[in-house]
């Protein structure tokens, strides 16, 4: 399994470089209350599950979770330092499946796995379709889906 660095320092891909089937791994993350209060301002979901913790005590959660689309970002954010950049190219198209809660405190990484390569909108890009699943430190499958990004093909 391959493990890349931060985007910035990773030499530069392109569609041809990446094969159906390569694996990569993130770094973690630990969620935390601010992460939760912060994305409820900026988006406006001050919903009971993340904001009451009184309330969330009697729930079957037993605790505020966090946002489902805060871990979506969490994990596009993740998934670029774990993914060479070509693979985490122009995101065009998204499937995402919200498996179970994360709540704060908890530690995640990206699971990630090249699923297919086709051609893209014009001969310079291509499209790749890339696996990924957010996984909490008890190796719990939190969220998972497709992504698919439009990638720079190399130059003849």
């Amino acid at each position: 399994m391959l493990s890349f660095g931060l985007v910035d320092a990773q030499p530069a891909v392109f569609f041809e470089d990446l094969s159906v089937g390569q694996e990569f791994t993130s770094p973690g993350r630990t969620v935390t209350e601010s992460d939760i209060v912060i994305f409820a301002g900026l988006s406006g979901d001050y919903n009971v599950l993340h904001t009451d913790a009184e309330h969330m005590k009697s729930s079957i959660f037993g605790e505020r979770i966090a946002h489902g689309l805060l871990g979506l970002s969490i994990q596009q954010g993740l998934a670029s330092r774990g993914e060479p950049a070509a693979a985490h190219g122009l995101l065009s198209a998204l499937k995402w499946k919200f498996k179970g809660p994360i709540k704060i405190g908890d530690t995640v990484h990206v699971l990630s796995r090249i699923a297919a390569k086709r051609d893209g909108p014009d001969a310079g890009r291509g499209l790749v379709t890339v696996e990924r699943r957010l996984v909490n430190q008890r190796g719990e499958v939190v969220q998972e889906g497709e992504t698919e990004h439009v990638v720079e093909r190399r130059k003849p």
